[in-house]
């Protein structure tokens, strides 16, 4: 399946309000950070809901509200944002313990997108690949999902990492805590576009869209 036309609109960084903060976090000093916090999950679990998925669809249904999500530099070394977002996830090959990339449509319908998702996993998987659907688009976000570990911190170590400008989202078990169901979940951000502000503001939005699922 050929993926929807992707548009992606350059930054005039001499008149872009992070000029100061994207040379300072890019050149001058790089730097990348993350942030791990646990979701309420109850509903999906109450439900019986797919976790993957669910939160999969929320997180790009999310980072397209944040253009600071949509950041990076093209294959051409250019700056500037994507109108929108798509996941590339990783699932595993029980039989040979190790993973595959996969990534599927991102449609605003959660029921499209859940279809999209089921095809994509029946038509490729299982794998033996590293890249189980070739031709990842560039206007993809990275998750991955550690279901055995209910995880307090996680933190993915990019060499040469300083270009890379996009999101990196790690989710892991759900545990009950009292009433509620909480799901870990990590995201690594480049400095030069995201500052912690943006990070809790995308959070914020992040449970209100998976309250709303």
């Amino acid at each position: 399946m050929c993926c929807k036309k992707m548009e992606f609109k350059l930054i005039d960084i001499e008149k872009w309000d992070r000029k100061e903060y994207y040379y300072h976090y890019k050149d001058k000093i790089p730097c990348t950070y993350s942030m791990t916090t646990k979701i309420d999950v109850s509903n999906i679990v109450l439900k019986k809901m797919k976790i993957y998925p669910v939160v999969m669809y929320a997180i790009i249904k999310t980072v397209n509200r944040f253009v600071e999500f949509r950041t990076t530099i093209n294959e051409n070394g250019e700056l500037g944002y994507f109108d929108e977002m798509l996941p590339c996830y990783t699932v595993l090959n029980k039989n040979t313990e190790t993973f595959s990339l996969l990534w599927s449509e991102f449609d605003d319908n959660y029921e499209k997108f859940c279809e999209n998702y089921r095809k994509d996993t029946t038509n490729y998987l299982p794998c033996k690949n590293l890249v189980a659907k070739e031709n990842i688009p560039e206007n993809s976000i990275s998750i991955s999902m550690i279901p055995w570990e209910h995880f307090d911190g996680f933190n993915l170590n990019l060499s040469k990492g300083d270009n890379y400008l996009l999101p990196i989202f790690t989710i892991g078990k759900y545990i009950k805590s009292d009433d509620k169901y909480l799901m870990p979940i990590s995201i690594q951000v480049h400095h030069s576009v995201c500052d912690g502000f943006h990070l809790c503001r995308f959070l914020e939005s992040l449970r209100k869209e998976i309250e709303r699922l």
